[in-house]
């Protein structure tokens, strides 16, 4: 468990622009991929997140560029999700700069991914990209959700959670699609029910509004905190966010 509580700007791209959107929609630009990250290293971001938004096999070689110029300029640790669908998409995301790879709707389809990218590369590598929403279809009351929260599967969220770290999880990004975009701050209870069943650390993303946000969410155990909007529109700098953080009694970098 990390002792310092990290805070991850996250950067979707699309087409090699920065996209935001609500619950995942209606994206719009939000700026230069290369010139953000370069803000966010001088803010005292401690990692960075780059998701690939549209995944499709002409975006996939614009990332493999964006990763490598954004690792020659900004030395932390970059973790890059979207469209892994083979061990040798993991392979080629590290040559071109990566640290760790982010995982979602592909290990759902094929839980032996994780298993194969976890041994090959170590578990350090492997993040778990989980987009969960609310849902009384479920015993733990979340749902996992594919397609960047479009559809529902069947999955109880709390009993994936523990089968992916079986599988070699060495760390999970838990989304709220019920909050993303919404800034009314994290969902404190899905973050709680995952630390108390999670042995690796956990990433909290999804309705970051203000910088008192970012102590409640690591009050409900999170490891680190994602968040996009604030920080690219200014309203939240990543100092503010750290701040807000030591202010109420936690560790920052």
């Amino acid at each position: 468990m990390s002792l310092s509580i990290r805070v991850i700007p996250c950067l979707d791209v699309a087409d090699g622009r920065v996209v935001k959107g609500v619950n995942f929609l209606n994206l719009r630009d939000a700026g230069d991929p290369i010139e953000l990250a370069a803000r966010y290293y001088q803010d005292g971001a401690d990692e960075l997140t780059f998701l690939d938004v549209h995944a499709t096999v002409d975006n996939r070689s614009t990332m493999y560029d964006l990763v490598t110029a954004c690792a020659e300029q900004v030395f932390i640790p970059l973790t890059v999700g979207g469209g892994i669908r083979a061990v040798d998409d993991v392979a080629k995301l590290l040559g071109a700069g990566a640290d760790k790879v982010s995982v979602g709707s592909a290990g759902i389809a094929n839980p032996q991914l994780l298993s194969d990218i976890s041994t090959r590369f170590g578990n350090q590598v492997l993040v778990i990209s989980l987009d969960l929403k609310r849902s009384s279809k479920t015993e733990s009351g979340f749902v996992v959700t594919t397609h960047g929260g479009r559809q529902e599967t069947e999955l109880d969220a709390l009993a994936w959670v523990a089968q992916a770290i079986e599988l070699g999880a060495g760390e999970l990004l838990v989304n709220s699609i019920d909050a993303d975009g919404t800034r009314a701050g994290f969902d404190s209870e899905m973050l709680e029910a995952i630390r108390a069943i999670s042995p690796v650390p956990v990433i909290a993303s999804g309705g970051a509004g203000k910088a008192e946000d970012f102590p409640d969410a690591a009050a409900a155990g999170a490891d680190a905190i994602l968040a996009a909007s604030i920080f690219h529109e200014g309203s939240v700098k990543i100092s503010e966010a750290k701040l807000a953080l030591k202010n109420a009694g936690y560790e920052v970098r």
